[in-house]
């Protein structure tokens, strides 16, 4: 078995974990934060509740679990757009390594800022 088949499940593992975890909880935490606020359905989070949540140990690995699985979603997508939708065949590794390599420095710097 190459080395390709043996990353190409773990990266789609990344990308639908990443889209189903960004689908299921981006609109919840915008309606929650920005839009009920707005529209005067839900007082406003205090910014210490949101803070000590940020804080906890559960908050962020939720943030870090959320941010990290959404780039590699992203990664994948933009991928797999560049390869089939531009037919860039020819540049496969190199868009592979560009959207991992930006994906994973996105990723540390992302766990660096929650955990700091």
């Amino acid at each position: 078995m190459t080395g390709r088949r043996l990353r190409e499940p773990g990266l789609w593992l990344l990308f639908s974990a990443g889209g189903t975890l960004a689908a299921l909880f981006l609109p919840v935490l915008a309606a929650v934060l920005w839009v009920a606020p707005a529209l005067g359905w839900l007082a406003a989070p205090a910014h210490d509740v949101l803070a000590a949540a940020a804080r906890s140990v559960a908050g962020r690995l939720f943030l870090t679990g959320l941010i990290v699985l959404a780039l590699f979603h992203w990664a994948h997508r933009f991928r797999y757009t560049l390869y089939d939708g531009l037919q860039l065949y020819h540049l496969n590794q190199l868009i592979a390594v560009l959207t991992y390599g930006v994906a994973t420095v996105l990723s540390v710097a992302a766990g660096v800022v929650v955990w700091r």
